[in-house]
């Protein structure tokens, strides 16, 4: 199964670069992965947030397959451990899908368009992280699960 990651916004701290590269490696002998940064919308009108949220819709959609598997990045989404995580990612790749998608949103969060194609809607936490620090979170619990699901030693 090949996981695929669209972001809104390129990462521009180093910090940040250099983390979410350490674990994109660390789960190449496990899956590949691919990280796909799409050009967020400036918005100069609050007024315009929702008209934006729609253009980045057509954009994320346009990345994703019909017959793919979509975990969206949401508030509201529901939280899992590591362990419940890592149960989530098995039970995609048993049930024989080839692609999946997570979706992280701009600072402005996500279109219901692309809420209404998620097939799980994923909570990081209750508090708020940097918008870009959430891709190092989810690359890293990616690695988590997939350390999990073999049983090796990495979880504790």
């Amino acid at each position: 199964m090949k996981i695929k990651i669209i972001a809104l916004g390129k990462i521009k701290e180093t910090f940040l670069k250099d983390g979410i590269e350490e674990f994109l490696k660390r789960l190449r002998p496990y899956t590949p992965v691919e990280l796909v940064e799409l050009q967020p919308i400036e918005i100069k009108d609050e007024n315009l947030t929702s008209k934006v949220l729609e253009e980045e819709a057509n954009k994320i959609l346009a990345n994703i397959k019909q017959d793919s598997y979509v975990i969206t990045l949401e508030i509201l989404g529901k939280q899992l451990s590591s362990e419940e995580f890592a149960s989530k990612i098995s039970e995609v790749t048993n049930s024989g899908i080839s692609e999946l998608v997570f979706v992280i949103g701009s600072s402005c969060g996500l279109s219901p368009k692309v809420s209404q194609r998620a097939d799980f809607k994923l909570s990081i936490s209750k508090m708020t992280f940097l918008h870009q620090f959430t891709r190092l979170l989810l690359v890293e619990q990616i690695y988590r699960a997939f350390k999990i699901l073999n049983h090796e030693t990495y979880h504790k």
